[in-house]
């Protein structure tokens, strides 16, 4: 099987924030929620296009295998979720909390959905 060309971006995965530099920008210009499965910030973006997810989960969470399996649930809610709802012209970074691992699933999807009415980024709005 062939990976599809660069400029070609699969319509399941979401496009991502991968520079430390990215996640500082965030961190210190957005705005910031937390709720009880995760922390989310956000960033307005110019130019639009679709939201840029950045996903982190800090060592005071675990060691490696719990962090990587605490961002694995964060990415799947956040794929699933702005797959049915997108939004645009923002920058998400979502924090990882040591609650997210044993958070059930659905309302781990709660979580994003309220973090997200509560900073003001509705499907197809901005912060």
């Amino acid at each position: 099987m062939t990976p599809a060309p660069p400029s070609q971006h699969r319509a399941d995965k979401p496009f991502r924030l991968t520079r430390r530099a990215e996640f500082l920008r965030v961190a210190s210009a957005g705005r910031r929620v937390a709720v009880h499965g995760l922390v989310l910030q956000a960033l307005e973006r110019e130019g639009g296009g679709p939201a840029r997810l950045g996903f982190t989960v800090t060592r005071k969470v675990g060691n490696a295998v719990v962090r990587n399996r605490t961002r694995r649930r964060l990415k799947e809610v956040a794929r699933l979720y702005l797959g049915a709802h997108p939004i645009a012209g923002v920058d998400l970074v979502l924090i990882g909390r040591d609650s997210t691992r044993g958070r059930d699933f659905a309302a781990l999807t709660d979580d994003l959905r309220r973090a997200l009415g509560k900073l003001g980024v509705a499907p197809g709005g901005r912060p």
